[in-house]
């Protein structure tokens, strides 16, 4: 069925009912099906005992009133105790089965829910994750599971006990006196259905209540990591009251949804004084009748307390399965958004033989608005060393992206050894390709797994030699734990040049037939670009390579410079060719990084 859309910080999100959230949760229940059928097995019988052994208290106290022997008469009593303890014996023993299933059910279905939504999560494209923050994306998978466990708790331990137990009374009590289970039944019904649609109203103010939550998160995890930049700034105070803003607003949502709560307890409090008032003023009428007995009286005071007890927390039952909806709907959200970018049905693995790339009648648009490549037309033979320059924006670094297919082409194609890339797999294309960034992120592993990444059966030695040639071992031998230690969230430990020659090392270690190099340089001091361009032109033999660059004294060897300008080729040739064309703006470029600010 074709889903509603809701636009979100430039995505379109399908709209999610609650009927797509249960589906999200029975999607991982159902491994664990047959469990859970033994298990609504056991809860049926519990609850249908728990309703009928008042049945005995009944004639317990109807003995009692009984003239006879009291001899006689205890031995009565004894025998109905005897009943009671085997009843709740047998009860005891079903709710410890059910017990047991349960936390399997739900400690299993939390981590498989928590799984999918990583699975699914991590796939999303780049310009996905460039729209969300990662401590909000980090708190929806978590909240997913945590979600479900609480409208699993619900379901299985208040709804489904609560009808059993109801229609076990009234069904008990009809037998007993018809119009008094009419009573019941309607008193009921009007508690349920109070509660059910107060609670569906309320819901818009629950899932407001979640989203100003994952806002005060996101708005924090934003500031946390840009510590030192609010520092540096003196921007303390605004951040200070901006997330003052963001915390009250949460706040007052909070407290108009808390009253709404506080209305609803009262008014359950008053259909409580009610039935209570209702079922005795009938039961005395019939007892001044003869219809009933001192015993139905127990009963009936024993279903009264047992009822309200529990159709007391329905509301709050009601009101953390909307809860839950609210809490895990974002999720949801995710998981029925279609990527931004999918391999195609029949695509297949990417074959590199030579490692050609060709660029056909290429264009891309963001978002349909803003133009950034137009008509790019360039073929890079295999083993090719080429270089693209140009102003900021000029669209260097989004070329590379579509190599990638961290974007996809709003027109034209790429060609890879003759293999459309939009035809083959993502993962076969990556594998295929070693990109070292201008500013390389590093998990927070130790310097092996994080060299190893692009090759994770490496070998203790290849990994020592990729970090030699990358010129790593000049700081890795300084630190106490070598290859052991671990480099911080994001590679926070390492200096950016540490950062980057890590990054090189593994990109040596992949050792992929295409090569790009975006700035690969650019946070090295003079002594350690020397030695890392004595490691790339190593790296870069017998592979077709693409280096972006800004100083363009670390490209004079490559084979082409291509200059690029507001998203078209206007230049190429080799270094030499272009310095000889007077009209050159890759000459202006170079005569003014080469002596420009000294003049």
């Amino acid at each position: 069925m074709k889903k509603d859309k809701i636009k979100t910080k430039n995505i379109t999100y399908p709209e999610v009912k609650i009927k797509d959230v249960f589906a999200a949760f029975w999607y991982s229940l159902k491994p664990q099906k047959w469990a859970l059928f033994f298990a609504i097995v056991s809860i049926v019988i519990w609850n249908v005992l728990g309703a009928v052994y008042p049945l005995l208290y009944k004639e317990f106290f109807d003995i009692i009133y009984r003239e006879g022997s009291k001899t006689q008469t205890a031995q009565q009593l004894i025998v109905i105790i005897i009943q009671i303890a085997a009843i709740n014996l047998v009860i005891w023993i079903f709710s410890r089965i059910y017990n047991y299933l349960i936390i399997a059910i739900e400690a299993d279905t939390m981590a498989r829910l928590k799984q999918r939504a990583y699975d699914y999560l991590i796939r999303h494209s780049y310009n996905f994750f460039a729209n969300n923050f990662t401590g909000s994306l980090s708190q929806k998978v978590n909240r997913f599971s945590r979600a479900f466990e609480t409208l699993a708790d619900q379901i299985l331990y208040g709804v489904l006990p609560l009808f059993i137990k109801v229609i076990s009374i009234i069904f008990i009590v009809f037998f007993i006196n018809k119009w008094i289970a009419l009573v019941l039944f309607v008193w009921t019904a009007i508690f349920l259905i109070f509660n059910i649609i107060f609670s569906r109203w309320k819901v818009k103010y629950d899932v407001m209540a979640a989203e100003a939550d994952s806002a005060s998160t996101a708005y924090l995890a934003d500031t946390i990591a840009n510590q030192n930049t609010i520092s540096l700034f003196s921007r303390f105070n605004t951040e200070s009251s901006g997330y003052k803003d963001v915390t009250n607003r949460q706040a007052s949502i909070y407290r108009f949804s808390w009253n709404l709560d506080s209305i609803m307890w009262a008014v359950q409090a008053l259909l409580g004084v009610l039935i209570e008032f209702l079922l005795f003023y009938f039961t005395v009428k019939y007892w001044e009748q003869g219809l009933v007995t001192v015993g139905v009286f127990v009963l009936f005071q024993t279903y009264i307390i047992s009822l309200i007890e529990q159709l007391w927390g329905f509301g709050r039952i009601i009101k953390s399965i909307y809860q839950s909806y609210a809490d895990s709907k974002e999720m949801v959200e995710i998981l029925l958004l279609p990527y931004e970018i999918e391999d195609s049905p029949t695509a297949k693995d990417l074959e590199v033989k030579d490692g050609q790339i060709e660029f056909e009648n290429l264009d891309f648009s963001f978002n349909e608005t803003r133009q950034i490549l137009k008509n790019v037309n360039l073929k890079i033979k295999a083993g090719e060393k080429i270089a693209l320059v140009g102003s900021s924006g000029a669209g260097k670094t989004t070329f590379v992206r579509l190599i990638l297919r961290m974007y996809s082409a709003t027109a034209g194609q790429i060609l890879i050894d003759g293999q459309n890339i939009a035809s083959v797999t993502q993962d076969s294309l990556r594998k295929n390709i070693s990109l070292v960034p201008q500013d390389p992120i590093l998990f927070h592993r130790t310097l092996a797994e994080n060299i190893a990444y692009g090759k994770p059966d490496a070998t203790t030695e290849e990994i020592k030699r990729a970090a030699q040639l990358a010129h790593c071992d000049e700081f890795i031998k300084n630190l106490p734990l070598g290859f052991e230690t671990y480099v911080g969230e994001r590679g926070v430990k390492l200096s950016g040049g540490e950062r980057q020659r890590v990054a090189i090392a593994r990109a040596i270690l992949k050792n992929a037939p295409i090569l790009i190099l975006d700035e690969a340089t650019s946070s090295l001091d003079s002594k350690s670009e020397a030695l890392i361009q004595d490691a790339l032109a190593s790296l870069m033999k017998e592979k077709t390579t693409i280096v972006i660059a800004h100083r363009l004294s670390t490209i004079q060897k490559m084979d082409r410079i291509i200059l690029i300008d507001k998203g078209q080729i206007v230049e190429e040739g080799t270094h030499e060719s272009l310095l000889k064309n007077k009209d050159s703006n890759y000459k202006k470029l170079w005569e003014l990084q080469a002596g420009g600010f000294l003049k």
